[in-house]
């Protein structure tokens, strides 16, 4: 991540994070066609990328089309979907926004016919080099974790779209016993629980999940009680998934290769660990350039997924539904080099990796009884992807 936020920093200002792309006809038209789903691509932008990519997938075969400019915007390397599928929300991971330190939060409208997504704003992160975003479950505040800054932001959604200024801001502080990695924090992800109550940043700084309890109505964090919960030091929590029934959750972590599964108490918004588990097949030695990225649950439940960089694979567990805990299924490659964020499509057929150093989106169905994955389709070029999401069309 260091070396990511680097290449940008102090080289960005707002008339260069901002811009639009353009689509065909043809994608228009294969974006209406029935069963089909637009697939958001975010990237880090160089000489291979300008900025959001959208495709559309086939639910029937796997097929993805070439992937097409929706808008140039500045390494837009995480994107957010709102509930009503109109807008799209992406951050600009860099250190300098509008002449001063700090990333930026860009606020898209969504055209379904086309895929083009029009810019309507943007927002300071808050922090530098800001990682991951979500969209809140009534759709009315984006939060934003910033790796560089090492902070939390929640921001207000307006009504057309557009995003306010932070409602709420947390600064995380101390440090673990990396030296390199972990002499601050890093506020790698932000997640929300089912009922919209609880907010859970993973800091791969501080070897924590820190939990705040999220007031939706006025867009605001405070510290739970408990405020945190730990995984192995050393280890570099980096992506959080909840199971859909509430009661699990999962964070993976970077730097160790391992998952940590937790249970969680919905009502007082606490994680307890119950397990720690490799990503890697078993004898596997986690080597220098190693680590892990995204972590999902599929939304049957069954299945937890984890991408591993360096081994350049995709690690399937399955769940068990009374504890929890994970059993390793297989490693598959993921067909490229550098998965860092995958996604899993609105129908749990599919699972899409973004390989971010070989330039690719590798498409995957998901055998529905044991979890596995296949490779299925061609994969779809786009350069230094990060990030994949999607959006179901009525």
């Amino acid at each position: 991540m260091k070396p990511l936020i680097r290449r940008v920093r102090n080289l960005l200002s707002i008339a260069t994070l901002s811009g639009l792309g353009c689509l065909t006809g043809s994608a228009a038209e294969a974006s209406r066609a029935a069963g089909k789903t637009l697939v958001y691509v975010g990237t880090y932008t160089g000489a291979k990328s300008k900025g959001i990519y959208v495709s559309t997938l086939d639910a029937a075969t796997g097929q993805l089309t070439a992937p097409k400019l929706a808008a140039e915007t500045v390494s837009p390397s995480f994107l957010a979907i709102h509930p009503n599928r109109r807008f799209v929300y992406a951050v600009n991971e860099v250190g300098e926004f509008n002449g001063k330190p700090g990333g930026a939060v860009s606020a898209f409208s969504l055209d379904a016919a086309t895929g083009r997504l029009t810019l309507l704003n943007q927002q300071a992160s808050g922090g530098g080099g800001p990682c991951h975003i979500v969209v809140d479950k009534a759709g009315n505040h984006a939060l934003v974790a910033n790796y560089g800054g090492g902070s939390v932001t929640v921001l207000p959604v307006k009504e057309d779209g557009r995003l306010g200024e932070a409602t709420s801001f947390i600064q995380h502080a101390g440090s673990s016993i990396n030296p390199n990695r972990q002499k601050e924090p890093h506020a790698h992800s932000i997640n929300l629980d089912i009922a919209n109550r609880f907010a859970f940043a993973a800091d791969l700084g501080l070897d924590k999940v820190l939990i705040y309890r999220f007031d939706a109505g006025q867009g605001v964090l405070t510290p739970n009680d408990p405020p945190f919960a730990k995984v192995i030091p050393g280890a570099g929590p980096r992506h959080f998934a909840l199971h859909p029934k509430g009661g699990f959750a999962y964070v993976i972590n970077e730097l160790h290769c391992t998952v940590a599964a937790f249970s969680y108490d919905p009502q007082r918004g606490e994680l307890k660990e119950v397990q720690t588990i490799s990503t890697l097949p078993q004898g596997q030695a986690v080597l220098p350039n190693f680590s892990t990225a995204e972590v999902q649950v599929h939304p049957s439940g069954k299945f937890l997924y984890g991408s591993n960089r360096g081994h350049d694979s995709v690690a399937v567990f399955t769940i068990d539904q009374k504890t929890g805990t994970l059993t390793h299924v297989e490693n598959q490659s993921t067909r490229g080099k550098t998965p860092r964020n995958f996604g899993i499509d609105p129908t749990g057929k599919y699972l899409l990796a973004a390989n971010q150093s070989s330039d690719n989106v590798a498409v995957f169905r998901i055998d529905d009884e044991s979890g596995r994955l296949t490779p299925a389709g061609d994969v779809g070029n786009v350069g230094t992807p990060v990030c994949v999401k999607f959006v179901a069309l009525p």
